[in-house]
C-alpha cells in the first residue's frame, strides 16, 4: 500500500496545493494513505479538516515524509527537505527542469524519482494528465480579467443618452491554450478581438472564437509548429514581416494579451519600446510570459510599469492568483498520472521503463539524471 505524501509550498507568492479532499479521497479509494503537512491548502482555501475529513492525516513535514513512497507537490521543494526519504521514492510536480537544474542533481543525490509533470507529452492519453494546458487555461483568462481591472475605460460598447462608448479593442499574440482562452474571455467581456500566432494551423481556430486572425501571408514554407505542438523559433525573414504586421496593428489596440513561450528557451521578445510607444496613453499590455523573460520590452514581474502612457502587468506565477481552481485542476491532473499507473495488487504505481510518458517526464533515477531532455 503506497503512502501518499501532500507538501505545503514554500515558494514565496505559491498559493496552490496539489491534492484536494477530492483527489485524496480517489487516492484513498485505490488503497494508498495520503499524509497532507499542516496548512498546505490554506492559500486555496483548503483548511486541514477538509482533508482530515476526506480521510487523510495531516501533521508536520517530517511525519508527512516518513516512508512516503510518493511526494506530491505544486512547485520542486528544497532538496534538503527530502533528506532520509525512502531511496527511490517518487517525487511529482513541477520541478522546472531547464531553470533549476542544479535542483534536479540535488535530487538525484537524495536518491529520489524525480518525475515533472510540465514534461508530460502533448499525446492523447495524457491530456488529463498536462498540468501546463490546465494551468494556461486559467492564466488566459486571469490575465484579460486583470487587464480589464486596470484599464481605465469598459470593455463593450455602451448606447447610453448621453452617448456611445466604443468596445475595447483586444489583441492576443500567441494562440495557445492561454491564448484561446484570452481571446473567449476578451470576447465574453465585449471586445473587438484579434490575434495572431507563428503557428499558421492556428488561424482557424481564433476565427472560430469570433475573433480576427492577423497573419503573414507573404512569407512561405513557415509553419511555426515545433513537436508536440509547441511554437518553434522562427527565421530571421518571418520575424521581420512579423513585426511589420504587428507594429500597424498594435498601435490601434487598447488590450494587447502576450502568452508566448518556447519550452527550454528565454520567452521571444514580441512587443519593443517602438511599438508600446505607438499605443495610446490609457492602453494596457498583459505579459504572460513575464516569469521567463517577458515578451514585452521593459515588463517587469508582479509589478505595473508605465511607459509612454501604456501600462505594462505581468505576474510571476498567473494561477497563483487564482489557488481555489488551479489547485483543483492541478490536482486532478496528478491523480489522473497516478491513477492510469496504478497497479491494483501492489496498491502502488508502477511506471513501465519503456513508456513514452515515462520517459518524458521521469528526470532522475537511481541517483543519476536519466532525462535525454537534460542530458542532450
Amino acid at each position: 500500500m503506497a503512502k501518499i505524501a501532500v507538501l505545503r509550498e514554500t515558494t514565496p507568492g505559491e498559493t496552490r496545493v496539489s491534492a484536494s479532499p477530492e483527489t485524496v479521497k480517489k487516492f484513498i479509494a485505490l488503497g494508498a494513505t495520503v499524509s497532507v503537512e499542516n496548512e498546505a491548502g490554506a492559500g486555496a482555501s483548503i483548511g486541514d479538516g477538509d482533508y482530515a475529513n476526506a480521510g487523510a492525516s495531516v501533521g508536520k513535514l517530517a511525519s508527512v515524509l516518513k516512508d512516503a513512497d510518493i511526494v506530491l507537490g505544486v512547485q520542486g521543494p528544497d532538496p534538503k527537505a527530502l533528506k532520509g526519504m525512502k531511496p527511490g521514492a517518487w517525487l511529482v510536480a513541477g520541478l522546472d527542469p531547464f531553470g533549476q537544474r542544479a535542483r534536479v542533481d540535488a535530487y538525484a543525490k537524495v536518491g529520489v524519482e524525480a518525475l515533472a509533470m510540465e514534461f508530460m507529452p502533448r499525446i492523447t492519453r495524457a491530456q488529463s494528465m498536462d498540468i501546463l494546458s490546465s494551468q494556461s487555461n486559467l492564466s488566459g483568462y486571469k490575465a484579460v480579467i486583470e487587464a480589464a481591472s486596470v484599464y481605465g475605460r469598459a470593455f463593450p460598447m455602451m448606447m447610453t443618452a448621453a452617448g456611445t462608448i466604443s468596445a475595447a479593442r483586444a489583441f492576443i499574440m500567441g494562440v495557445g491554450v492561454a491564448g484561446l482562452q484570452a481571446i473567449a474571455t476578451a470576447r465574453r467581456l465585449g471586445a473587438q478581438v484579434s490575434a495572431t500566432d507563428v503557428r499558421s494551423a492556428t488561424k482557424e481556430q481564433i476565427e472560430s472564437l469570433g475573433a480576427k486572425a492577423i497573419f503573414v501571408e507573404n512569407v512561405a514554407g513557415i509553419q511555426g509548429e515545433g513537436a508536440g505542438g509547441y511554437a518553434t523559433e522562427m527565421s530571421d525573414e518571418y520575424k521581420a514581416a512579423q513585426a511589420e504586421l504587428v507594429s500597424a496593428h498594435i498601435a490601434k489596440q487598447d488590450i494587447v494579451i502576450t502568452t508566448a513561450l518556447i519550452p527550454g528557451r528565454p520567452a521571444p521578445r514580441l512587443v519593443s519600446d517602438a511599438q508600446i510607444a505607438s499605443m495610446k496613453p490609457g492602453s494596457v499590455i498583459f505579459d504572460l510570459a513575464v516569469a521567463q523573460g517577458g515578451n514585452v520590452e521593459g515588463s517587469k514581474a508582479d509589478e505595473i510599469v508605465i511607459k509612454h502612457g501604456v501600462k505594462i502587468v505581468g505576474y510571476s506565477n498567473t494561477p497563483a492568483h487564482l489557488a481555489a481552481d488551479a489547485s483543483a485542476l492541478y490536482a486532478r491532473n496528478l491523480f489522473n498520472f497516478l491513477s492510469a499507473f496504478w497497479n491494483k495488487e501492489t496498491g502502488a504505481p508502477a511506471l513501465p521503463d519503456d513508456d513514452e510518458i515515462t520517459a518524458a517526464i521521469r528526470l532522475t533515477k537511481d541517483g543519476k539524471v536519466v532525462n535525454e531532455r537534460l542530458l542532450a
